[in-house]
């Protein structure tokens, strides 16, 4: 019996997506969530992380893993195939899943990892990266986007993305 291809997750914003044009939606008080999401359709895609997702999945299966809630699955799914990502199903969160990421996204890989090897996980968020690496895990930083103080506060207290 032959091994299963392993896996490769990915991050979507500030992994593959370039939110710098939607960020100021997180600028005022309360943020606006629903603008932030909203403007992920014109998202310009980051050529690092779009390189790395297509020379990873000449060896893995990809599976893009975001914080971006179920209402965004359309608009999302749409993006990822005008962008010429590889094919993978798309992990995110239910509508009213306030985790922490790195909690959500732990839980995600932990399960993967029961039934399947996981080659490596792409994110741009130091917590998810830290914590993955610490249960063992393959980490890159996805250092090339330019995430913003509003939104990394969102990813590491506010639990949105």
């Amino acid at each position: 019996m032959t091994e299963p291809r392993p896996i490769a997750v990915f991050d979507l914003d500030g992994t593959l997506a370039d939110t710098t044009h939607r960020q100021h939606f997180l600028e005022r008080s309360p943020r606006d969530w629903r603008g932030f999401f909203a403007a992920a359709p014109t998202d310009p895609p980051l050529a690092e992380g779009v390189a790395l997702a297509r020379e990873a999945a000449a060896g893995c299966d990809l599976l893009y893993l975001t914080g971006r809630p179920e209402r965004c699955r359309a608009d999302t799914e749409a993006w990822l195939r005008e962008h010429g990502l590889p094919e993978g199903p798309v992990r995110m969160r239910r509508e009213h899943d306030r985790r922490p990421a790195v909690r959500a996204k732990l839980e995600v890989l932990s399960a993967l990892r029961a039934t399947r090897p996981v080659r490596m996980l792409v994110d741009d968020d130091p917590l998810v990266l830290a914590q993955a690496q610490r249960a063992g895990f393959q980490v890159v930083d996805a250092d090339w986007g330019r995430t913003s103080a509003e939104l990394r506060a969102g990813q590491e207290r506010e639990d949105r993305t």
